[in-house]
C-alpha cells in the first residue's frame, strides 16, 4: 500500500527545512546587535543611548544596501532551477559589485552624521558619542553587505547551514571583543561605545572571509566559478540586479526608516524613553528575524517554482510559508504580553539607577508590539513572496505609502501632538505595518498567487 504525502505537508516540510536554518542565521546575525545593546547597557545609559541611535541610523543605511543582496536570492533560485549556471554566477558577482560600491559611496554620511543628529534634535549629551560610533562602524558596511550577498547566494542554492555556523561563531567573537574593548579588559583601553564599533568591524571581516572561502573551495560550488575574473564588469547582469534590487532597497529602508524616525521622535521625549525604545525594538526585531527567515524561504521556493514554471508548486509553498508565519506570530504575542518586563530587564545592569523606569516603559512598548505581530509577519511574508516572482516596483510603492504616508504621520500625531508619548508612537507603527500587510498580501494572491496567473511573466 502506497502512502501519499499531502501536498500541504510536503510544502510545509520544504518551508521548514529551508526556513529554520535561515531564521537561525538571521537570529544569530541580529544577536550581534543585541549583544552590543546588552553590553553597552551594562556599561552605562549614555553609551547605550548613543549606540541605540547610532545603530538605528547605521541599520537604515545598511538595509538599503541589502536591496542588491536580496535581488540575488530570487535571481539565483530561478537560474539554478532553470540549470543556468552562468546566470547564477553573473547575478551574484554583480550583486557583490553593487553592494561594495554602495558601501563606499555612503561613508561620508557616517563621517558627518553629527550634523544630522543635531538637526534631528537628539539629546546634546548623546550626539558626540553617536557620531564617533558611526564614523567607526561605517567602515564595517562593505564587508557586512558582502556577507549578505554570499548568504543569499548560498540560501538560493539550498546551502544554509554554513551561514548559520559562521554567524554563530561571529556572535561568540563579538561578545569576546566587546568584553575586551568596551570594558577595557585584558589590558585593552576602556572604549565604551567605540569598542563596540571596532568589534563589529573585526567580526564582519572575519565572517565575509569565511563565506568567501567556502564558496570558492567547496567542490560542489566550483561549477559556478563565482570569483573567476571577478574584476571584469558584466553590465547586462549588473543592470538586471540594479533594476530588481533598488526597489527592494527602497521598500526595506521605508520600513526601517520608519522605526529610525520613531527613535528620533522618542528621543524628543527623553533619554530614558530612548533607551527603553531601543531595548524594546531590539527584542521585537530579534523575533522578527524568524519571520524574515521564513520569508526568505518563501522567496527561494517561489523563485524555484517560477524557474520550473510550476504554478501549483508556487501556490503550495506560498500557503505553507504564510501558515508558518501566522503560527509564529501568535506564539510571539503570548511572549510579549506575558514576559515583557523580564525581557527588557535582561538589557540593563542590576545597579542601573534608572532600571525600573526603563523596564516599565519598555514593557509597555512590548504590549503594543504584541498586537501588530500578525501584521508584521504578513507584510514581510508578502514582500518575500512577491520577490520570488521578481515583482518589486509596486511593492516598493506600497511600502513607502504604508510606512510614510500612514504609519509615520499617525505616530507623530499620537505620540507628539496628542501627548501619548512613546506608546502613541508605537501605535502609529502598528498602523503602517497593518496597511502594508493587507496591500502586499492582496497583490500576491490576486496576481501570481492565483491559478490563472503566469508567475514567470511577472518581472518588475
Amino acid at each position: 500500500m502506497t502512502v501519499r504525502t499531502h501536498p500541504f505537508g510536503k510544502n510545509l516540510r520544504a518551508v521548514l527545512a529551508l526556513g529554520l536554518p535561515l531564521a537561525g542565521s538571521h537570529l544569530a546575525q541580529f544577536l550581534l546587535a543585541v549583544t552590543d545593546t546588552i553590553m553597552l547597557g551594562w556599561y552605562g545609559v549614555l553609551d547605550l543611548a548613543a549606540g541605540v541611535i547610532g545603530a538605528a541610523l547605521f541599520f537604515t543605511v545598511f538595509i538599503f544596501g541589502t536591496g542588491f543582496a536580496n535581488a540575488v536570492m530570487p535571481m539565483v533560485a530561478t537560474a539554478a532551477a532553470s540549470d543556468d549556471d552562468t546566470m547564477v554566477r553573473r547575478s551574484t558577482r554583480m550583486g557583490l559589485w553593487l553592494s561594495i560600491a554602495f558601501g563606499i559611496a555612503v561613508l561620508p554620511f557616517f563621517w558627518f552624521s553629527g550634523a544630522f543628529l543635531t538637526l534631528a534634535q537628539q539629546p546634546v549629551d548623546v550626539v558626540p558619542l553617536a557620531e564617533v560610533y558611526l564614523r567607526i562602524i561605517g567602515l564595517s558596511l562593505v564587508p557586512a553587505l558582502a556577507v549578505m550577498v554570499l548568504k543569499n547566494y548560498l540560501a538560493a542554492l539550498g546551502r544554509t547551514q554554513i551561514a548559520l555556523l559562521l554567524t554563530l561563531g561571529a556572535v561568540v567573537l563579538n561578545i569576546g571583543l566587546n568584553w575586551i574593548l568596551i570594558f577595557g579588559n585584558l589590558g585593552a583601553p576602556e572604549l565604551g561605545v567605540r569598542g563596540a564599533a571596532l568589534a563589529s568591524i573585526a567580526v564582519q571581516i572575519a565572517t565575509v572571509l569565511g563565506l568567501a572561502l567556502y564558496c570558492a573551495l567547496l567542490p560542489s560550488l566550483r561549477r559556478y566559478a563565482l570569483f573567476q575574473r571577478f574584476w571584469r564588469p558584466d553590465w547586462v547582469a549588473m543592470g538586471l540586479v540594479w533594476r530588481l534590487g533598488w526597489p527592494i532597497g527602497v521598500a526595506l529602508v521605508a520600513e526601517t526608516a520608519l522605526f529610525s524616525a520613531a527613535a528620533i521622535m522618542v528621543g524628543w521625549i527623553g533619554t530614558h524613553e530612548l533607551a527603553a525604545h531601543g531595548i524594546a525594538l531590539e527584542i521585537t526585531a530579534l523575533l522578527f528575524m524568524v519571520h524574515l527567515g521564513f520569508s526568505n524561504a518563501g522567496t527561494v521556493l517561489v523563485g524555484r517554482a517560477r524557474g520550473r514554471q510550476d504554478q501549483q508548486a508556487l501556490r503550495g509553498v506560498a500557503r505553507a510559508a504564510t501558515f508558518v508565519s501566522i503560527s509564529f506570530a501568535l506564539a510571539t504575542m503570548v511572549v510579549y504580553i506575558g514576559f515583557g518586563p523580564q525581557l527588557v530587564g535582561v538589557f540593563l545592569g542590576p545597579d542601573e539607577p534608572a532600571r525600573d523606569t526603563i523596564i516599565a516603559i519598555g514593557a509597555s512598548f512590548l504590549v503594543i508590539a504584541a498586537f501588530f505581530q500578525l501584521a508584521d509577519g504578513a507584510q514581510v511574508m508578502g514582500m518575500g513572496l512577491l520577490r520570488g516572482v521578481q515583482d518589486t516596483r509596486v511593492p516598493m510603492w506600497i511600502a513607502a505609502f504604508s510606512y510614510w504616508g500612514l504609519g509615520l504621520p499617525v505616530a507623530y500625531v499620537f505620540g507628539i501632538r496628542l501627548g501619548w508619548g512613546g506608546e502613541g508612537i508605537w501605535a502609529g507603527l502598528a498602523v503602517g505595518l497593518s496597511a502594508a500587510a493587507l496591500a502586499l498580501m492582496w497583490r500576491f494572491w490576486r496576481g501570481p498567487g492565483r491559478s490563472a496567473a503566469k508567475p514567470w511573466a511577472v518581472v518588475r
